[in-house]
């Protein structure tokens, strides 16, 4: 096959029909070997009886329903698992991703690259939901060493060597564009155009971009356990340094320091310990997770194909 599409379906029901007759019409222009995959994360619109329809309405759709939601990394995986095209579209549901510009997409992979990224340049987000994403890029390239552009996101082709390499990563916290950028590969971007998401506003608030941004910094990278250690070999040289200080100052000029500095000194270290216990624990909570080698996501029901459980 050609050309697979890969689609996580997570609210926005009320853009599937036209996400399908405009990726379509779309698909056509570039082959007539194409497959649509909409993995439908337990949407709690019902989003699973128009991916019904869909599907028996065109054999090229594939309808994957999850038996819960299990975040749309995973969701993006149990699709890539089940893709057969040599090159594969990953995007979102809700219509910011536009179906025209995988033509784009397209054209550019053929120049030999293995993997092309879409730049959102015209985002449709708030301007504190693209803040807080910049930062956290720069945070996470810093702690991890890796180059991302934060412009970035799920709307990417890639050639089916990459989705196979994606595929045998089966770490439990994950992120899709961050894996590949990882793989390497002969990869690069283009700029294309985005729309207004078509109803509603994202489930990813506040509290789930944190906890994303927690698994994906702990789940990618060491840093913060090489810092921890860094943070107390330096405060361990300031102390010695300090007490010395103090020491000189009594014997020198009788000075006595007296219990504040003392207490806060204590306070300070005690602090200080607590947060690397509690750094650690974080890094041993994602070990015990990945240690139970659940499946990354179990399949209710398949419309239009034959496929298992991973």
């Amino acid at each position: 096959m050609e050309l697979s599409v890969v689609i996580p379906v997570y609210g926005c029901k009320a853009a599937l029909h036209e996400l399908y007759e405009r990726l379509t019409d779309t698909l056509a222009k570039i082959t007539d070997d194409y497959e649509i995959i909409l993995v439908n994360d337990s949407c709690p619109q019902d989003s699973w009886s128009v991916i019904e329809k869909i599907c028996e309405s065109d054999k090229k759709v594939v309808g994957i329903d999850l038996s819960r939601n299990f975040g749309q990394a995973k969701a993006v995986t149990a699709g890539l698992d089940h893709s057969s095209g040599e090159w594969v579209v990953v995007m979102d549901c809700d219509l910011q991703d536009k179906p025209e510009e995988i033509i784009k997409l397209y054209n550019k992979a053929q120049e030999g690259y293995d993997v092309v990224f879409a730049n959102r340049v015209d985002r449709k987000d708030t301007s504190t939901k693209i803040f807080f994403s910049k930062m956290f890029y720069r945070i996470y390239r810093f702690l991890s060493g890796n180059d991302y552009n934060s412009e970035n996101d799920n709307f990417s082709i890639c050639r089916r060597i990459v989705v196979d390499s994606f595929c045998r990563m089966r770490e439990y916290h994950r992120d899709y564009a961050l894996y590949v950028y990882w793989m390497g590969f002969r990869r690069t971007s283009i700029d294309v155009q985005t729309d207004p998401r078509k109803e509603g506003k994202s489930s990813y608030n506040l509290k789930r971009k944190l906890d994303l941004a927690e698994d994906l910094l702990i789940s990618q990278s060491d840093a913060l356990l090489r810092f921890t250690a860094y943070l107390g070999f330096a405060i361990t040289l300031i102390s010695f340094l300090y007490i010395l200080f103090l020491v000189i100052q009594y014997f020198v000029r009788s000075i006595d320091p007296g219990w504040t500095s003392i207490i806060a000194t204590i306070l300070l270290i005690g602090g200080l310990t607590i947060s690397s216990i509690g750094v650690v624990g974080l890094y041993i909570g994602k070990i015990f997770m990945q240690s139970k080698n659940r499946p990354l996501y179990i399949i209710r029901e398949v419309k239009n194909k034959e496929i298992e459980n991973e």
